[in-house]
């Protein structure tokens, strides 16, 4: 068995996980993908950018990570289907995004979250030196989000995948009936958030293009990470906030209910839950390094 990974190649999430894969799975993993038995394609769009001739005689995997109901028109179809007769089997990380693609292939579909990095994303104790070094309040109660939130055709529509407006809904409640709350950004495309912080008076730090290094410090620093979403595969933030027992409120996508508490869930901004977590950092250490690569392992020996 011998495995080519294509990514993105965009500085994204894909990008990391190719670049763990590769580091932990040397072993049944190749560099040059004409000899590989399969093709996987994490991205799940870079299909068109392969030559047809290289995917002969190779088993071709698939993730689809998500699909936004919003954005469905018949030019998604139509390259739906001209990737489905590249690809024999799909991945997807979660439950959601199997039954949504249901709709559109027959392919076999294997459901499995991704690997957890315990490597990269830990607590760290001393909170107020880890502000101090950042540049950060000590005495103030510190919201984040760390994931693009405007579309990038004008970068200044709101994505509303992810619901920033949801967001922005929560910290305005939240900064009404606490004054001293202020925000941490992260990411790239922020331009929604930061003009509705602006306009509503919340002040924000924001560390744009930060390093994983800093980003695992900036987790260490919130008292409350809000995942908003109203459309996600994962999100990647709600293991990395369980891995750095980090407080976090999620909406209901994804992943999100296989590893927080119930009560760290929220359905509005007007029905928020409490975090919790201990539960969350309890149920991530089944996905941890390398434990979370064995069933992707397994499965690739089935094919």
């Amino acid at each position: 068995m011998k495995i080519y990974v294509f990514s993105s190649q965009e500085n994204w999430i894909c990008d990391r996980f190719t670049r763990e894969w590769n580091q932990f799975n040397s072993g049944i993993t190749i560099n040059n993908p004409y000899e590989a038995d399969i093709i996987w394609l994490l991205s799940g769009w870079e299909w068109r950018t392969i030559p047809l001739s290289l995917l002969e005689n190779k088993t071709v995997v698939t993730t689809i990570h998500h699909i936004d109901p919003i954005k469905v028109d018949q030019n998604f179809v139509n390259n739906f289907n001209s990737r489905d007769q590249i690809t024999d089997f799909y991945h997807v990380p979660c439950e959601r995004t199997q039954t949504q693609i249901e709709k559109y292939t027959k392919k076999p579909i294997f459901n499995q979250q991704f690997w957890a990095n315990q490597l990269m994303w830990f607590p760290i104790k001393n909170k107020d030196s880890l502000k101090s070094g950042l540049k950060l309040p000590l005495d103030k109660t510190l919201l984040g989000s760390f994931q693009r939130d405007t579309e990038g055709h004008d970068l200044k529509s709101p994505k509303l995948s992810k619901g920033p407006d949801i967001f922005c809904d929560i910290v305005e409640r939240f900064h009404s009936e606490n004054p001293d709350i202020e925000v941490i950004l992260s990411g790239w495309r922020r331009q929604y958030v930061m003009k509705r912080l602006n306009d509503a008076g919340i002040k924000y730090h924001y560390f744009e293009w930060a390093s994983f290094d800093v980003l695992n410090k900036l987790y260490n620093c919130l008292d409350l990470y809000v995942v908003s979403s109203r459309f996600e595969g994962g999100p990647q933030s709600i293991v990395e906030c369980a891995l750095t027992k980090t407080p976090i409120i999620s909406t209901d996508v994804g992943f999100a209910a296989n590893i927080l508490a119930p009560e760290s869930l929220y359905e509005s901004h007007k029905n928020t839950g409490k975090p919790n977590v201990e539960v969350a950092h309890k149920n991530i250490q089944e996905y941890i390094i390398p434990r979370g690569f064995g069933k992707f392992v397994d499965f690739f020996k089935t094919l």
